[in-house]
């Protein structure tokens, strides 16, 4: 699954330590996501959503 985290990440000028303190997660779980080696559980994507400020399906996209 592509995601655009990275992008929202640096726009609000987060580190992704800051990132994943904040959200309850590893620097090494928000560098997974980023990569799309790894997909989040529904409570981090939305946690993230809430975040960010935007709805999952604007975060995360399916890569058929």
């Amino acid at each position: 699954m592509k995601n655009k985290i990275r992008e929202l990440r640096t726009a609000g000028n987060m580190t992704q330590e800051d990132l994943a303190e904040i959200i309850g997660v590893s620097r090494q779980t928000i560098n997974a996501i980023e990569k799309g080696k790894f997909d989040p559980s529904l409570p981090t994507a939305f946690k993230m959503s809430k975040l960010f400020k935007l709805p999952i399906e604007q975060m995360f996209f399916f890569d058929e």
